[in-house]
Formats: structure tokens, sequence, C-alpha cells
């Protein structure tokens, strides 16, 4: 239920774009339409569409006849409201969310995606086929562009070692995914109807089980004093720590019901609260859910009333308490920044929002959103040409299906072309823990980089809370500042509901836990590897995936899925996944889209 506001294809958002992308082009019969939609409707509400190949094979029929009914709205020359006011009426119709959500989201994305379609001439082929498989010719804005990298020529590449025993040592926080909800009520409905539960004003479904004080599995967020707990606890520790990572995601997830003040207000109570309890720099990155409505970063060229300006001026007073006032200008400008920590290291925050799929206004001109990747190639150059090594961090994972293809591939080529500068990469997003590798863009068997994605502190869904301790080869002459060693700690909900004594605990340390001796790309190669072939690895690795949360088996699909997904770090991109008869690219597809959260 949950994934339906938060991905490409969420319903809601198809339903927007089912009927308003395109242009009128030719009178209908709205009335004749409208009844072949509230059958089908119907025939959703009463399970006799349950069949998912069924629905799949309606959809572009749906697609068709929603374009019609809206088509003749703007031939009558009717409002936003108006158009909206369908909208709503098929959201509730095809039980995409209770009246309440429907009617709320309707309102809060209504002029983004409207104004965007509006100014975007979509035919019905091309619309129809943006958002449902094999549906007409889709329209693809990502597909033909490059940036330019600078013309100094590749130095050559000498693989990485371990560094020696008894080496400096330098330990990172990771903290992501947040999700603080100020609304959270103990005692309130953990499976309300609506895509966020256990809050003051949650309906009050059918009895069951509530939610607990310090957080619930289910469709339930952070409490403030849950956040506040880590925060202590992290205080007592933060000696051991040399600085954090903070990549983004502080809202809840109650998109269908945020202003712009809310979010700047769970900004601020959030980010005084790291900075009461923490006296340690903390380095941040740009989460999708910060905008309001969701998903929504409008790129430089838009002006106005629709900039995103109000945010990214609070993000630069924000920011800079850690990050010097240098940074100002590019966090004001694109949320994205470059700091040197120390002489020979620099970490660069990138603001992945720019390849977020669900970003509407990308449709206008999704080429190299800011400048930012072309920035970023100009700040390795600079970075190899004076002898540093970087830090990247960010949201959303290159390899994801919530990243543009083309964004995704450029961000590949960087790497691909920077791999001895590039250090180490850390994101966040998925709410799970794992990683993705990157391999030569000539030679696709030798691994050059790795991306790590950090754990949620949100336990949504069925996780426990968790944050990471990345340990990086140190401050000495000739490190490599690469990730070494890493420990994930979490919190049980349910011991922590149950003694309302909520403790962290570490949950493993990778280099024990895996009987790994160093954490090179060409280790968590042999890794990835080895979980093809060894179930008990494999299971290991899936129950710290999802932070020993309780989880549903694992099948062939799934974990071929997931295998894949480690060796991916473009998005988009089958060449490294393990296909057969059983298990497609599109059933991979398939299974990453009904597993996607956020």
């Amino acid at each position: 239920m949950a994934y339906v506001l938060f991905s490409t294809g969420s319903a809601l958002f198809c339903a927007f774009l089912l009927l308003v992308a395109s242009p009128p082009t030719s009178h209908s019969d709205v009335r004749t339409d409208m009844e072949k939609l509230d059958a089908l409707g119907r025939a959703i509400q009463e399970g006799r569409l349950s069949n998912p190949e069924l629905e799949s094979s309606l959809k572009c029929s749906l697609c068709e006849m929603g374009m019609s009914v809206v088509q003749d709205l703007f031939l009558k020359n009717k409002s936003q409201d108006e158009v909206a006011k369908v909208v709503t009426k098929l959201c509730i119709l095809f039980k995409v969310e209770d009246s309440t959500v429907c009617t709320s989201i309707v309102q809060e994305f209504k002029h983004e995606i409207l104004t965007v379609i509006d100014k975007l001439a979509l035919s019905p082929s091309e619309a129809c086929g943006l958002i449902i498989d094999d549906c007409g010719s889709p329209y693809d804005p990502t597909s033909f562009w490059n940036i330019s990298l600078p013309n100094t020529p590749k130095p050559p590449v000498t693989p990485p070692k371990p560094p020696k025993p008894g080496a400096p040592v330098s330990r990172v926080l990771f903290l992501s995914d947040v999700h603080v909800d100020l609304q959270y009520k103990p005692g309130a409905n953990v499976d309300c109807g609506e895509p966020l539960c256990c809050r003051a004003n949650s309906p009050p479904g059918k009895g069951g089980p509530t939610a607990g004080k310090w957080g619930d599995y289910r469709y339930c967020d952070t409490p403030l004093w849950t956040m506040e707990n880590l925060l202590q606890h992290l205080a007592e520790k933060q000696s051991q720590f040399d600085y954090a990572v903070w990549t983004g995601d502080i809202p809840a997830h109650d998109v269908w019901n945020q202003s712009r003040a809310d979010q700047l207000n769970v900004l601020n109570t959030v980010s005084a609260m790291m900075l009461k309890y923490l006296k340690i720099p903390i380095y941040p990155a740009l989460g999708n859910h910060e905008s309001s409505p969701v998903d929504s970063f409008p790129p430089p060229f838009v002006t106005g009333k629709d900039s995103i300006s109000w945010l990214y001026d609070a993000l630069a007073e924000t920011w800079t308490h850690w990050t010097p006032v240098s940074t100002k200008h590019n966090i004001q400008r694109g949320a994205f920044y470059s700091v040197l920590i120390r002489p020979g290291f620099r970490l660069i925050s990138i603001n992945t929002n720019y390849c977020n799929t669900n970003n509407w206004w990308l449709l206008l001109n999704t080429t190299d959103p800011a400048g930012q990747l072309q920035w970023l190639a100009q700040q390795l150059q600079k970075a190899e040409d004076t002898g540093e090594k970087v830090h990247i961090i960010g949201h959303i994972p290159p390899g994801t299906g919530s990243c543009l293809k083309a964004w995704s591939w450029n961000y590949y080529k960087i790497i691909d072309r920077y791999e001895s500068t590039v250090a180490a990469q850390f994101f966040g997003h998925t709410h799970k823990d794992h990683f993705e590798l990157f391999y030569d863009m000539k030679n696709r068997t030798r691994p050059t980089n790795i991306a790590y994605i950090g754990p949620s502190v949100t336990p949504y869904q069925y996780l426990n809370p968790g944050y990471k301790v990345y340990e990086i080869d140190g401050n000495y002459t000739g490190s490599s500042l690469h990730v070494v060693n890493q420990q994930t700690y979490i919190m049980n909900l349910t011991e922590a509901n149950l003694t309302d004594k909520p403790s962290w605990k570490l949950e493993y340390d990778t280099k024990e836990a895996y009987n790994m001796s160093s954490m090179t790309p060409a280790d968590w190669d042999k890794f990835v590897h080895q979980l093809e072939k060894d179930d008990k690895l494999f299971q290991l690795f899936y129950s710290y995936y999802y932070k020993s949360g309780p989880t549903q088996p694992c099948d062939q699909k799934c974990r071929t899925a997931l295998i894949c997904d480690l060796k991916t770090a473009r998005s988009n991109d089958p060449s490294m996944c393990t296909l057969t008869s059983e298990v497609s690219w599109r059933d991979l597809q398939n299974y990453r889209t009904a597993n996607r959260l956020c």
C-alpha cells in the first residue's frame, strides 16, 4: 500500500499523467469514457480484476480512456480545479488511497504536474508509453545527452591495496532517512489504511496492534523522542568519530499533507537537535522528501513562485553551521557543494534529485540540471591535479530505478574516469543496508569503485532503526582513504517497546560477519559471486540487508534481483545481471518496483 505514493509508477502520479499529459486532439464522448472507467473501477473494487497480468493488460486502455476524458475537459477550457476533481474521483474509484488521501494528494500535486504538462505537449502515445510498459511510443526526455569530460587523459590505474596493519583509521558516522514524524502517537493505529499511520489523526482502522512508544515496523515513521534518544546515544560516543555524513530525508511520509512551512519546521527541528547533541562536523546531502510536494525540485531555470529557492536558501543557512561559508552559493543554486576536509582529502555532496524519476520538473529539460555533473567532473579534475582523494555523498543511489538513465550513465562515466581519485561513495534512500559496484566501462569484469548504501533511522517498513559507522584508511601520507571496515548498529524495536528501554547495539561487523580480510572493490566483487553460490551466506546478508527486521523469504526471483542490484551502479542496465528463461529483465524490474518504498 505505502509504495503507491512514492514510486515513479505510482497509481496517483499515473492518474495525473494519464489524465492530463496530452493536449486535446479531438472531441470525445466523455460520458461514455467515464462510464467505462467507472465499470473498471467497480470491477477492481470487487476483486474481479485481481490477476496482475489481467490488470496490466488493461492499463493501456485505461490510459487512453483517461486522457480522452480530460482532453474533453481541456477542450471546454476547464480549470485546474475542475480537472483535479476528475482525478480525485478516479483516485478514489480505483482505490489508489482512501478519500482523505486522494483529496489531499491531488490538491498537493495538481499545480506542479499540470504546470509541467501545460509546458510539455505529449501525444497520447508518448504519455502512455512513458509510464506503462509496452504501451504506445514512450516519450524519453533523457535519451541523448552527455557531459564533456576534461581533455586530461586518464592516468594509469594502480589497483588499491589494503593498508598496512596498524595504519591509522578514521571513523565516520553515517545517518540517513530519519523521517521524523512530529505527529507520532503511541497507541495509534499501525495499519490505518493510509500510507503513514501511528499518528494522532490516523483513521481508527479495524482494531488490532497499536503503535509502540519507540516506533513500529509497519506503516510508521520515527517518533521525535526516538530520534533524540539516538542522538543522546551518539553524543556519548562522539569522541570516536572524526565527522558525520547525513544523507537526507528528514520529513515523514505523510506526503499528501505537507506544506512548505511543514518541511521547514521539521528541517529546523531536527537540525537544531543535531546541533545540540553532536559537536563534530556534519556533512549533509539533500533527500527527496525535503521539498513540498515530495520529489519536487525545479532546476534553476524555474523561477518565481515555483522556484525551489524557499528550500535551498534555508538549507544554505542550516548547512553552513557545518560547512564553510564558501559553499553557500552552490547550496543556494543547486543544493550541492565541495569542501576540503583536510589537505589531500575532499568531500563532495551532490543533489541526486536532479536524477530523481519522480521529479516532474525534469520533464521540461533533463540535460544535466544545474550543470551539476559538469561541475562534478571539474571538481574531480582539480582534485586529481592536486593529488586529492575524494568522497562523494548523496541520497538516491545512481544504480537504482529511482535515478534517470541518462544522468546515471553520465555519473557512471565520471566515476570510471576518476576511479583513482574517488575513494568512496555514500548514499541512502532505500532504507536498506547494501551497496552498488562499479565496473570498468571497457573491461566489464574489473571492479573499479563502490557506492555504500547505508541504513535508515526510520523503521518504515519492517526494519529496525539503524545507523552505520565506516572505518576509513586514516590520516597519513599515502592513505588510500578507502573504506576498510564498517559496523551497523540497530535498535530492536520489539525489545524497546516491551521494556521501554531503547538500546542501540552492534548488529554486525562487516569483516567479521562475512570473513573478509579487506574491502576493496575486487573483494566486494568476490563477495557477490559467493552470494550466488552460498545460500547460508546469502541468507545472512539478506537478514542484515533488512537490519534484522521481520522479512519475507527471498525466492529465486528476489535473490537474482538483489544480486543484480549489487552489481549494477547504472540504472536500467541489465548487462551485469544473470538472466534466465525463468527470471527475465522484466521480472527483475517488476520485482524492484513492487519493493521500492521511497
